[in-house]
């Protein structure tokens, strides 16, 4: 029939709606906030402004390498969370991403990222929305708080984040997967995420000496040591452009890209790369490995103006691999960011930064003096009203953005947080599968069957009960078992009120209709034993009766056992009316989509019993 089987589509119009209309309910609430917190900023420093006529001192200076960091990884967190708003990424991201990375992981890596898969596929709207926010929000926290304890918090968050995002997203950064290199990403764009938020977060007294550049410049140097061995070592696949006739490690990665959705102009410039590369593979690494050795040479040794080059060497390194081997990264419709080239030449320049330009020590003291002297006060007399108006009405327009920005986080994160805390599936999963089912109100056809042991069951028999009906092949191995599930799930979710709904299946196979058959799927789905159960048969004639009042049309495969039917549940309120007709394909029969119909079911039993329950209804 049609529709059976069918998959989850990344661009389902369903789940894609869903997740543009949280985007935007939550996207009102953020500006709802940020013009209330703007008005009494205002408010309360017009009063600061009446009572002594003077407001707060600006902060010193901020040392260029944090500035470049703060700046440049705002910059680029923002732009990773409106990556993270392209429609395709809530249901894509699990399957397409993840997924394919965590493949040829270890065992106990691809257990911990199915672990976050499942918990992401079973609530992707709110995952997928909560991913854009937190990441604007950081980047907006990074970009407007440029001193003092806000800032520090902000690299915190964002380390935090990054750690999250290294692990469950990048799979850490694919660091065991095979054929990993730096010219691929490796060790990840979020693991250079975190090294910055660790780097705004250092107190301003490290910014004093050169030994914070010192350390992070020698850092990366043994980082691109590392990768220049990788990078020359032998069997690995780099050193070939093509092996028996198939591309090597390195033109694959490159022509893979080049077939990305992209504009054409880029497409070109890669395939040409990727031609040059599998005719020229032994050159193509062979500069990869004498500039990486290079860099690292550089890097852990030079001083001055000599670093100042190296530093230019790598920017040049670092854009052209970005262009022709990482293809910018972001397109396709599932690029989460601009891959691992942007953050890793930014922390190069950084640590240039902090070895050239730390922060003057005469200039950083007294603002550091007149920045500590309020956390000298207890506690309470921090919390008293006034104190806390004061120091919002004397704080800059930069910090009641960076407030906004903290709050925007939390925006994305509770959602997530309150969604993850079901362990049952969005229904909009199930939706997304098969249509959202439009409100009925018609009376149900009636039947009159038999019970497998042997009772009679009709409609008139069941009034007073509100009925999930649906139609099942007791010898089928494929769809019934699956929906079967999704009612027995439904019932449980139901819990107290499942007293007030029947579970009725009636016999859909006009070779195997008898109630031994029936006995034998009630035992093998473990539906034996639920009270509210009842798959009902009759004679021949009885059910052809049933399926045409019903619309249901069973057709015999040719495999001659096996029956293609509708697959669909019908809600049948207390007094005998049709109120829902579900179209219950399970689709992929995900562990997920079963848990969303049950839900689904549940709900419509739930919003039926309320419906004739109510005072209006009777």
């Amino acid at each position: 029939m049609p529709g059976m089987h069918s998959g989850l589509n990344v661009t389902n119009s369903v789940l894609v709606t869903a997740f543009r209309g949280a985007l935007m309910h939550q996207g009102l609430v953020a500006l709802l906030l940020l013009f209330a917190l703007a008005t009494a900023w205002l408010m309360v420093r017009e009063w600061l402004v009446a009572r002594s006529g003077r407001l707060a001192l600006p902060d010193a200076a901020e040392p260029a390498a944090r500035r470049l960091l703060r700046i440049g990884f705002g910059v680029l967190w923002v732009f990773d969370g409106l990556l993270q708003a392209q429609p395709a990424m809530p249901a894509g991201l699990p399957s397409q991403v993840v997924a394919p990375a965590a493949a040829t992981a270890p065992l106990w890596v691809r257990h911990l990222v199915n672990w976050s898969g499942t918990a992401w596929s079973y609530h992707p709207v709110q995952a997928a929305a909560a991913s854009v926010w937190i990441q604007v929000g950081l980047g907006i926290w990074l970009l407007a708080a440029a001193r003092g304890p806000w800032s520090r918090l902000a690299g915190g968050a964002s380390a935090g984040w990054g750690v999250l995002v290294w692990v469950f997203g990048e799979v850490f950064g694919g660091l065991f997967a095979p054929g990993q290199t730096v010219l691929f990403g490796t060790p990840g764009a979020a693991a250079f995420y975190c090294v910055a938020g660790v780097m705004v977060a250092l107190p301003d007294r490290a910014w004093r000496s050169k030994a914070t550049g010192r350390w992070l410049v020698t850092g990366l140097g043994v980082f691109f040591a590392g990768m220049a061995v990788l990078q020359a070592w032998p069997g690995r696949g780099f050193w070939q452009g093509r092996v028996h006739g198939q591309p090597g490690v390195l033109t694959a990665m490159v022509a893979s890209m080049a077939g990305t959705s992209q504009p054409a102009p880029l497409a070109r410039l890669v395939g040409d790369f990727a031609a040059f590369t599998a005719g020229h593979g032994a050159l193509v690494n062979a500069v990869a490995v004498v500039v990486l050795a290079g860099i690292t040479a550089g890097l852990l040794a030079a001083r001055g103006r000599l670093l100042l080059a190296v530093v230019i060497v790598t920017g040049v390194f670092c854009l052209a691999d970005w262009v022709l081997v990482e293809d910018l990264g972001f397109f396709g419709g599932l690029g989460t960011d601009p891959n691992s080239m942007l953050p890793l030449l930014l922390l190069v320049i950084g640590g240039y930064l902090a070895v050239s330009r730390p922060a003057p020590r005469e200039v950083t003291e007294p603002a550091l003096e007149r920045a500590d002297a309020p956390a000298r006060a207890t506690w309470r007399e921090r919390a008293r009203p006034a104190r806390l108006a004061a120091g919002f009405g004397s704080a800059s327009a930069a910090a009641v953005l960076a407030l906004w920005a903290a709050v925007l986080v939390v925006i994305g994160a509770a959602p997530m947080a309150l969604a993850q805390a079901s362990p049952h599936a969005d229904p909009i999963i199930a939706q997304a599968i098969d249509g959202i089912s439009a409100p009925l109100d018609h009376p149900a056809p009636a039947f009159a069957l038999t019970s497998v042991s042997g009772q009679p069951v009709s409609l008139a028999s069941l009034r007073g009960k509100v009925l999930l009906l649906t139609f099942l092949d007791p010898v089928c191995t494929s769809d019934c078992p699956l929906i079967a599930q999704e009612l027995r799930a439904a019932d449980q979710l139901l819990g107290a009120q499942s007293g007030d709904v029947e579970l009725v299946a009636v016999a859909a196979n006009p070779l195997y209709y008898a109630p031994a058959y029936l006995a034998a799927f009630d035992r093998q789905e473990n539906l034996a034993g639920v009270r509210n159960w009842l798959y009902v048969t009759g004679s021949i004639g009885q059910l052809r009766q049933v399926w045409g009042n019903y619309g249901i049309s069973a057709v015999v495969l040719p495999s001659g056992q096996m029956i293609a039917h509708n697959d669909l549940v019908f809600v049948i309120d207390r007094t005998g009316h049709v109120r829902y007709e579900i179209n219950a394909d399970p689709g992929p029969g995900t562990a997920t989509s079963v848990s969303s119909f049950a839900v689904e079911f549940a709900q419509a039993a739930r919003q039926v019993i309320a419906k004739t329950d109510s005072p209006s209804a009777s």
